[in-house]
């Protein structure tokens, strides 16, 4: 292993890129520039503005504290991100050539969970996401349960409830799987996992 490669950061979020989490172009090939969380198939996961970007990414103050010993806010984190993020090549200069267009995928998943018709789900967006981060256990004939793939990423969202429980979302191309639980992911129920009609 080449330790004095250089570290490269994705283009348009700012975190660092290894191998495992490039992004992809529209012909399944690494994309060497955007994370896979950013960017997919060839297409932005968001048409988000810089300033939506800052917002998003400062939920992950805490982590960037562990990470370069720091103690900031969020508030401090996105004056951090404001500075760097006119660095990066979505958001410096001329964008003409920027394929901003939301992801294909991503609306028609958005039309799938609504159809589901479950009672005070309603999403707007969905954003790509790491199943390591969103993979449940369910207690399924009492068996405890994970559905998702670690290693794979996943369109999704966490919507709140009324009752401050929340319902979690993992789309792909082959299920949607509707979750709900509390705070921290407590008492995990699954809602529906639905076969898609590719």
């Amino acid at each position: 292993m080449d330790t004095n490669k250089e570290t490269k950061f994705c283009q348009s979020c700012g975190m660092p890129l290894t191998e495992d989490i490039l992004g992809t172009n529209a012909d399944g090939s690494k994309n060497e520039d955007y994370c896979i969380y950013c960017y997919k198939d060839g297409a932005f996961t968001g048409d988000f503005t810089m300033e939506q970007m800052v917002e998003c990414c400062s939920m992950f103050v805490d982590e960037y504290n562990k990470n370069t010993g720091q103690n900031l806010t969020a508030c401090q984190y996105k004056d951090v991100l404001r500075q760097y993020y006119p660095t990066l090549k979505r958001w410096k200069g001329d964008d003409a050539n920027l394929p901003h267009a939301d992801h294909p995928m991503k609306k028609v998943y958005i039309e799938e969970v609504n159809a589901l018709g479950i009672p005070g789900l309603h999403v707007d967006t969905l954003y790509v996401l790491q199943g390591s981060f969103i993979n449940q256990a369910y207690d399924i004939n009492g068996n405890e349960v994970k559905l998702l793939d670690d290693n794979a990423t996943y369109w999704g969202n966490q919507i709140l409830k009324d009752d401050d429980r929340c319902y979690g979302i993992a789309c792909c191309e082959q299920f949607i799987l509707v979750s709900e639980y509390g705070k921290d992911g407590a008492d995990a129920e699954l809602v529906i996992l639905k076969r898609r009609d590719k």
